[in-house]
């Protein structure tokens, strides 16, 4: 079974466009550079890039829903104290 994310999904069960994206030199030349430190390519290095931001974003509106969430219905002061309370009880010595 083929997991999805790995190099061989990507590469065969993926359907991918072209798109034309314009980087200044610098930019470009250090995309290289770290491809090639990371024995990958530069397009590779976009995808991720690209997921990343995708990713960040998903997460960041996640996060709003949660807080608006908690704006609507507050935690119990009570159930926080409890928490807090088992936390300091359980916390491992370092």
């Amino acid at each position: 079974m083929v997991a999805a994310g790995g190099i061989w999904y990507t590469i065969w069960f993926m359907s991918r466009r072209e798109v034309l994206v314009q980087l200044d030199d610098d930019l470009v030349t250090r995309l290289d550079l770290l491809a090639s430190e990371r024995g990958t390519n530069r397009s590779e290095l976009l995808r991720r890039g690209a997921i990343a931001v995708l990713d960040a974003a998903d997460m960041r509106r996640a996060d709003v829903e949660l807080q608006a969430a908690y704006r609507r219905i507050p935690q119990d002061p009570d159930v926080v104290q409890a928490a807090t309370r088992l936390a300091a009880a359980t916390m491992p010595e370092w």
